[in-house]
């Protein structure tokens, strides 16, 4: 294995260990606050250190070469609700001690990209893919049939994420300037929300408490910096490698939901996961083949 292959892997292994296990210890620590001024606060300052981040880099041309182009400014304001719907959902989840079912639309999301890049964008599919795409509808109707509801934080999670990644696959705006522009569209919404959680007097954030104002603070940079561990791995490796590695991200949060949080995880759950399972690694050789 050559340097620049293993200094990838390692930046999108470290990137998806922060999203699977560092990020779930964070929110579960800031969660009193609750999920709607999490989410507040995580929009707020993602922003903030993007801004930062943009001005330290002097990477402004890139944001006004976007800002111009009314195409890709709508396809942004699409994805700046995305995010903010599947970060409602997951930090609910990790607020709730649902991060079983949280890890259950991480594991699928890959694989529905593909299910909605052959159906939107007419991208091919192979048998392994369609294998794959089987195994998990399988797995999603196995769930209604045994607990007579829509697993919906799991689908969520995992139907916003890869909209959002197919949206984001066709324009070509860097990262960091995409996800810059997306939090300052939701931005106002976080204002709002906010203003209406301070009316009610629910705020935990507040100029009389420093402590806790640093601590949601935080949200921001806990959000920024595994983004760019694994963009950084995506640089140095591409995406096949890196699109293994994230799978460490949907296991920490498992495993965490059972051995640390406790959560239940019974047989009938057992024999869901492993439908997912089994499809995640049909999909993972299919990518292996495709490097």
């Amino acid at each position: 294995m050559n340097k620049k292959l293993l200094s990838g892997i390692l930046f999108s292994s470290a990137g998806s260990f922060w999203w699977g296990v560092i990020a779930v210890f964070y929110f579960k620590y800031v969660s009193f606050a609750g999920t709607l001024e999490i989410v507040v606060h995580r929009t707020i300052w993602t922003a903030f250190v993007l801004f930062l981040f943009i001005i330290f880099n002097s990477r402004w041309n890139f944001f006004f070469e976007v800002l111009y182009n009314k195409k890709k400014l709508f396809i942004l304001l699409i994805c700046g609700f995305l995010i903010f719907i599947n970060w409602c959902t997951w930090i609910y989840a990790v607020v709730t001690n649902r991060l079983i079912d949280a890890s259950f639309g991480y594991y699928i999301f890959p694989i529905l990209s593909v299910l909605f890049g052959f159906f939107f964008f007419n991208e091919k599919l192979n048998k392994k893919r369609i294998i794959s795409i089987i195994l998990i509808l399988i797995s999603i109707i196995y769930f209604l049939f045994i607990f007579k509801s829509i697993p919906w934080i799991g689908l969520t999670v995992a139907i916003t994420w890869s909209t959002y990644n197919l949206l984001r696959k066709k324009i070509n705006v860097r990262t960091d300037i995409g996800v810059f522009i997306e939090t300052i569209f939701i931005v106002p919404l976080a204002l709002i929300i906010f203003y209406f959680i301070t009316q009610k007097g629910l705020n935990d954030f507040s100029l009389s408490n420093p402590n806790i104002m640093f601590w949601l603070f935080l949200a921001g940079p806990v959000t920024v910096i595994p983004l760019y561990l694994y963009l950084k791995g995506v640089e140095l490796t591409g995406l096949g490698p890196s699109g293994m590695v994230f799978f460490i991200a949907p296991t920490g949060q498992f495993l965490l939901g059972i051995f640390y949080f406790n959560e239940i995880f019974n047989i009938h759950k057992l024999i869901g996961f492993i439908f997912i399972w089994i499809a995640v690694i049909i999909y993972l050789k299919d990518l292996n083949q495709q490097r």
